[in-house]
């Protein structure tokens, strides 16, 4: 599981030792942007004692999609076959994990879903929830899709599904990198599941979400959902030869 940090000290070791509790057989890569906090010293002594937990620092916050495409590529040279992503706040709960496991039995993409039937969200303001759920309705609306939860940061993904999405084509460095991936894996015609979970609200530390990273979202998808609309519709007017020119050719 890769973990991005950034000012996580409160919650980092206390998150490690709940994943590794609840599944003992999985490797935890925690990618700190340079936290001025301590976060990374923290993992590094975690690291010296349990050989699953493995840290990879970096020298400038440069944002959580670029933590997260370096995770990746840890995890793909150290040829691992599974490999996923998760809060480092508790958020995203340890203990669920195994729903998102059993899921990826037949799927490529597994996502812990706060906005499918059995999912929920815990201490959130009803403004935020509001935010998330027409934000991921946007989304659906604007790209095409189908997924109730595309911004979400739980996840699993298949080896397989990284390698084909092109990740050294990935440009996204905030958090519009999630729907970014979600919209890359279904454009490859690869499976997406979604599992329902409890989402719960951080109690310490502060949230790197606010309303301009949020707005600065929607921009970026917008961009897309219109250049994708675009291209249909030129390609929808583009004239078909004549079939004995067809057969000419």
């Amino acid at each position: 599981m890769v973990i991005p940090t950034y000012n996580e000290a409160d919650n980092i070791a206390w998150i490690v030792d709940r994943l590794r509790a609840a599944q003992p057989q999985v490797d935890v890569l925690v990618v700190d942007d340079g936290s001025p906090d301590g976060t990374g010293a923290i993992v590094d002594r975690l690291a010296q004692t349990d050989p699953h937990v493995h840290v990879l620092h970096r020298t400038a916050k440069g944002g959580l999609g670029a933590a997260y495409l370096a995770g990746f590529d840890w995890a793909l040279d150290a040829g691992y076959d599974v490999i996923g992503e998760m809060d480092a706040d508790g958020s995203h709960q340890p203990e669920q994990l195994q729903r998102l496991l059993t899921a990826l039995r037949d799927a490529d993409l597994v996502i812990g879903s706060r906005w499918v039937p059995g999912g929920s969200v815990v201490n959130w303001p009803w403004q935020r929830e509001l935010l998330s759920r027409g934000g991921n309705l946007y989304v659906q609306l604007l790209l095409g899709i189908s997924v109730r939860d595309a911004t979400a940061g739980f996840r699993l993904f298949r080896r397989e599904t990284l390698e084909r999405i092109r990740l050294d084509e990935v440009r996204s460095t905030g958090y519009v990198f999630q729907t970014d991936l979600v919209a890359r894996t279904l454009h490859e015609g690869l499976r997406v599941r979604e599992v329902p979970i409890e989402f719960v609200e951080r109690v310490r530390g502060e949230s790197k979400m606010s309303g301009q990273v949020a707005l600065e979202s929607l921009k970026r998808i917008t961009g897309w959902g219109l250049r994708e609309r675009w291209g249909r519709l030129r390609s929808a007017r583009r004239p078909v030869a004549p079939s004995s020119q067809l057969q000419a050719r």
